[in-house]
């Protein structure tokens, strides 16, 4: 870049607030609002400016954030596999994904076979430009401009738009990779869990003591199943029952800590004393619910000749610690404590009492006394004493 360039860039009020306003704004719904309506103070004739944002995500491989004038900006997610569909191969992105160029269409008075491009020009739209924003590892998103003025950008126009782009790019270079942070955490070990790493809580045997509703579950007879069963069947029969279960737990409010096998770890904490009965009312609803998306699956599975899933599911309230556990170069944030253990024993009574779900006494005493029925006493391994244990009243063996 020249000298004479540098300092049209410097000069330039919208270059101006890229470099001291743009790189303040952490939302990325904020940022493209906050853009667009900069590139129209600055005298720049944009009618819709669209960041499209690839990213990692267990359900979606990206994002499109749209702004249009005077309308604001609209945000939806990209699902996996959209790439291979018409709608993604008949428009310019593609060619900016995978050429790496930038692609310039003037809408007006052109036969277009696009759908984005006939839908933009019968809005009023005369250009449309779209090129690649390449991050500092190789990976690239991308960014369209429309015009709606007459003739559509001017040369000018557009040296401007570019130098400014590189500015963009690195502002949402860092959002993008934190949303990647996010979204992987978020993914492999849960919300609550990625929020404590990524604000700097790494350190083995670091965490926090807190009271909260265990929740234990696993399949019966899975061992069997999984000898007889394809692998890809086994996955499948895994992900359906894990996807019961944990929406059940997230929906509730609650943390997934970690899949083992066919068991699944989860908790949902109590804030306060005060919403100790609460948090207990939601573990025991969020369980009910699981048993209804299981007998729903089931109802599938039997009409298909395959076996039904059975389930027990423990529901334990106690304290437990939640942090980093492991070795000193791999560590898995999950909880620990007697709690924990105690609700993995509960589980066991599920078998040997005939039920899907059982509670143990310390969360049946928080629940109304028409809401359980009384298991009696059994023995938890480990454990000296019998335990009371309890079935939800209204719950099917």
């Amino acid at each position: 870049m020249d000298e004479e360039t540098l300092s049209r860039v410097y000069d330039d009020p919208l270059a101006h607030w890229f470099v001291t306003e743009a790189y303040r704004i952490s939302d990325t719904t904020e940022l493209i609002a906050a853009t667009g309506e900069q590139i129209v103070a600055a005298g720049l004739p944009l009618y819709r400016l669209a960041y499209f944002q690839r990213t990692l995500h267990p359900e979606f491989s990206g994002k499109g954030y749209f702004w249009r004038r005077d309308r604001g900006v609209e945000v939806g997610s990209v699902p996996h596999g959209f790439q291979d569909g018409a709608d993604y191969l008949d428009n310019p992105l593609p060619a900016v994904y995978q050429h790496r160029k930038i692609v310039r269409v003037r809408l007006e008075g052109e036969e277009l076979q696009a759908p984005v491009l006939r839908q933009l020009k019968s809005e009023g739209a005369t250009d449309y430009v779209a090129l690649p924003l390449f991050f500092t590892g190789g990976h690239i998103d991308a960014l369209s401009i429309v015009s709606d003025r007459p003739g559509g950008f001017t040369g000018s126009d557009l040296d401007r738009l570019y130098l400014l782009h590189f500015a963009f790019t690195r502002i949402v270079e860092t959002h993008s990779l934190r949303d990647m942070a996010t979204n992987l955490l978020d993914a492999y070990v849960g919300r609550a869990a990625g929020e404590r790493i990524l604000a700097g809580e790494v350190k083995r045997g670091e965490g926090q003591t807190m009271e909260a509703v265990i929740w234990y579950c696993d399949l019966r007879g899975f061992t069997r199943t999984s000898d007889v069963l394809p692998r890809d069947s086994v996955i499948c029969l895994l992900n359906d029952y894990f996807g019961a279960m944990g929406a059940a737990v997230t929906s509730a409010g609650g943390e997934i800590l970690k899949f083992m096998g066919d068991a699944m770890l989860a908790m949902l904490p109590v804030p306060d004393p005060a919403g100790r009965a609460a948090t207990v009312g939601r573990a025991v609803h969020a369980a009910s619910a699981a048993a209804q998306s299981i007998a729903a699956l089931n109802g599938g599975r039997v009409a298909a000749g395959e076996q039904a899933l059975r389930f027990g599911l423990a529901l334990h309230l106690g304290e437990v610690m939640f942090g980093n556990i492991g070795a000193s170069q791999r560590l898995d944030f999950t909880v620990i404590g007697p709690a924990v253990n105690y609700a993995a024993r509960l589980e066991k009574i599920a078998a040997v009492a005939g039920c899907p779900i059982v509670l143990s006494q310390a969360v049946a005493e928080l629940l109304p006394r028409e809401a359980v029925r009384p298991l009696g006493r059994h023995l938890l391994k480990d454990i000296d004493q019998p335990q009371m244990v309890y079935r939800l009243g209204d719950t099917p063996d």
